[in-house]
């Protein structure tokens, strides 16, 4: 019994190990950490203590939900709607939200935007940047117009510094750009470890909490475009967003990805350009190319980005390779599918001139197009741009392409339909069963390929109309 308590004791007094930059823990020393796979960083952390948490005052009585003032989860508006429409209505007070995107591509311009159309004379906006001087922010305020007497501007990479910042200034928003950059005196670790950010992620969430202060934190991604640093900055959040676009294109996307006060399918759209960032209430336009007469290759089709349909323009062109393996080029479309609709336009379409010809497709705006919706318009493209014949004006098509060629519903037709209809489209194509028709579209339900492709006039029939037609003097 006594040699029992005594491995037991001696189990106790045995030293651990612990990770310098993660904080995780073992009972014997590694050279690498397999939480954070860093070398070197596992050191003698001393006998580990235990604890026990005795019941302590509670804040504030449990009381039954009915009673729960729901007042308090009201959100205020940022001043930018698209950004609104994501967030659900605008920032509720004591939210957190994580906004990330890759560099470059305007989350900055965006936030310094939303920091100055928030300030209010009773609300004022603490906008702290850790990456840059604060006359640097100075010179982007002036050039996008986001001067305001209540929008405080400071430059602090300490933690115990921002939080002194908000003591003095009292703000309703903060804007921290970025939690990769700003580091807390009393850990050890250079800014960016996953020790790091996750004190100062979690410092930041308790004065937000405590204070009713709306805070928005800029993150880095990883080169995959994932959020850099620990999984738990995630769950820790209120509000994850994603800041989308090609640094080639004007379009920017924000995407929900979790949103504890909203839906997460929706998605706000922005132009980038040299005065700043602008909200886009209808951006279809983006997306399309106005011509007075229909051009061979090109189809237009509606695509869903979360509820939002947006027309979006496919356009291709074949021309005679002059190697042995023609090439496959593709913008703003996946290869996969466009290569898998090549397959199905000589297969099922009996479309045989696609095979040795060079072939490029891609979309117009930035805009790309990954749901299967887009199977039929990226179709009728190829062939129309295969036969050299311009498909009818004014004609959008909706529907997946199957491996045997029959078109397959998805899903909000009608709401892609209604959008088409307001832009002033008067024709569709669409698999059968499409559901309640807007007024003033003519809409044909297709149940293969080879209906899609009987759109397509017969250049043969198109010459004799041409031939047989008066002339005009």
């Amino acid at each position: 019994m006594a040699a029992r308590s005594s491995s037991r004791s001696s189990a106790k007094d045995r030293p651990s190990y612990r990770c310098t930059e993660c904080g995780w823990t073992t009972a014997k020393w590694l050279g690498r950490c397999p939480e954070c796979q860093a070398w070197g960083t596992v050191e003698e952390h001393g006998v580990p203590a235990v604890r026990t948490t005795a019941p302590g005052r509670v804040t504030s009585a449990a009381l039954p939900i009915g009673q729960v003032d729901g007042r308090q989860a009201t959100a205020r508006s940022t001043g930018v709607d698209e950004l609104d429409r994501v967030l659900g209505g605008g920032l509720v007070p004591g939210a957190v939200a994580l906004l990330a995107g890759e560099p470059g591509v305007g989350k900055s311009t965006l936030l310094l935007d939303v920091a100055a159309k928030a300030a209010t004379d009773d609300h004022r906006t603490l906008y702290v940047t850790a990456e840059e001087s604060a006359s640097q922010v100075r010179l982007r305020a002036d050039r996008i117009g986001a001067l305001n007497e209540h929008l405080y501007l400071a430059a602090e990479t300490d933690l115990s510094a921002v939080l002194g910042h908000l003591d003095s200034v009292k703000p309703s928003l903060l804007i921290l750009d970025s939690v990769q950059t700003v580091a807390s005196p009393e850990l050890d670790g250079a800014p960016g470890g996953m020790a790091q950010v996750r004190e100062v992620a979690g410092a930041l969430i308790r004065a937000s909490k405590e204070r009713g202060m709306s805070t928005l934190l800029v993150g880095h991604v990883t080169k995959d475009g994932a959020i850099a640093g620990p999984r738990l900055l995630e769950h820790l959040v209120d509000v994850v967003l994603h800041f989308e676009g090609d640094r080639h294109a004007r379009l920017r996307l924000v995407r929900g990805v979790k949103n504890r006060y909203g839906a997460t399918d929706e998605v706000g759209c922005f132009e980038l350009h040299d005065e700043g960032i602008t909200g886009l209430a209808d951006p279809s336009g983006l997306f399309l190319t106005r011509r007075a007469e229909p051009v061979p290759g090109t189809c237009l089709t509606v695509t869903l980005e979360g509820r939002r349909p947006l027309v979006a323009e496919v356009q291709a062109l074949t021309v005679d390779s002059q190697i042995p393996s023609p090439r496959r080029t593709t913008s703003g479309l996946e290869t996969s599918r466009v290569s898998m609709m090549l397959a199905v336009l000589e297969q099922r379409g009996r479309i045989s001139a696609l095979g040795k010809r060079d072939i490029y497709s891609a979309t117009v705006g930035g805009v790309k197009l990954s749901e299967p919706a887009a199977d039929l318009a990226v179709a009728l493209a190829l062939a129309s741009a295969a036969s050299d014949t311009p498909l009818p004006k004014n004609l959008v098509a909706i529907g997946e392409v199957g491996l045997a060629g029959e078109v397959r519903r998805v899903t909000g037709v009608q709401r892609r339909l209604s959008e088409a209809a307001r832009l002033g489209f008067t024709h569709a194509l669409v698999p059968t069963d499409p559901g309640r028709v807007p007024d003033g579209m003519r809409v044909l339900e297709v149940a293969d390929i080879g209906d899609a492709l009987r759109v397509l006039p017969r250049r043969e029939r198109a010459d004799r109309s041409r031939a047989d037609a008066p002339e005009q003097g």
